[in-house]
């Protein structure tokens, strides 16, 4: 039997079971419930009516966060010696050549991005072991394989994060902090929404969206009302 806490037991007694929340609502109530010391983070978990086993009901894509993401996103960038200075000046925290391929191999990893060129992904190849269970493998999916170094840099810093569904068809998204105002957090879950409907795989068939819930690091997940979401400006 799983054990939880008094504090989360007793917000699980304030939440309707029977019912579907508007976004808004559903805000309210997780900022209302939060009691922990630190600033949580706003996360979105949507079931969508995919079946990732093939390919063509994949779903990977980006987006930009219109109020940001609330966290400090430290970028790395894997380029030609000759464009370091641009990739420095664009604000990258972390930049090199071969050499910062070599320092990756030897286990360096604070970064929480890495960007790279297209003319130096075969050098990045075997790095593939380290990165790609972190997440972290420069991909053109995500936006991280391009010769558009500023842009990239300035977009991922500002909040632009990728999203991938999971095994089961489901995506985990953050989407801020707590602490932002409601109609900030709502802007940044309107993104989310254009862009998942945008970018709707070609092999998807019959009902898309099948439900959403809003939770927080530390909270419980509230279920949302799909047809008061497709109007969050009102819900």
């Amino acid at each position: 039997m799983v054990k939880r806490s008094r504090r989360f037991s007793h917000i699980l007694q304030e939440i309707d079971k029977s019912l579907l929340y508007s976004p808004h609502e559903a805000l309210l109530l997780l900022k209302k419930f939060s009691s922990v010391k630190f600033n949580e983070t706003l996360e979105a978990h949507i079931v969508l009516g995919l079946d990732p086993k093939y390919a063509d009901q994949q779903l990977r894509s980006t987006v930009i966060l219109p109020k940001g993401s609330g966290r400090l996103v430290r970028v790395a960038v894997i380029t030609q010696p000759s464009k370091v200075n641009i990739a420095t000046s664009a604000g990258a925290d972390v930049v090199g050549s071969q050499d910062l391929i070599e320092e990756i191999f030897k286990g360096r990893l604070d970064f929480d991005k890495l960007i790279a060129t297209p003319d130096m992904m075969l050098l990045i190849a075997k790095l593939g072991r380290f990165l790609g269970p972190r997440g972290l493998m420069p991909s053109p999916k995500s936006g991280t394989v391009t010769n558009e170094l500023k842009s990239a840099i300035t977009e991922f810093k500002a909040g632009k994060l990728e999203y991938k569904i999971d095994r089961t068809g489901i995506l985990h998204v953050p989407l801020g902090k707590l602490s932002f105002a409601i109609d900030d957090l709502k802007l940044n879950l309107m993104a989310l929404q254009e862009s998942i409907d945008k970018n709707r795989p070609s092999g998807s068939k019959g009902k898309y969206w099948k439900s959403l819930y809003l939770s927080s690091t530390m909270g419980p997940g509230i279920p949302v009302d799909l047809n008061l979401f497709k109007d969050i400006k009102t819900g």
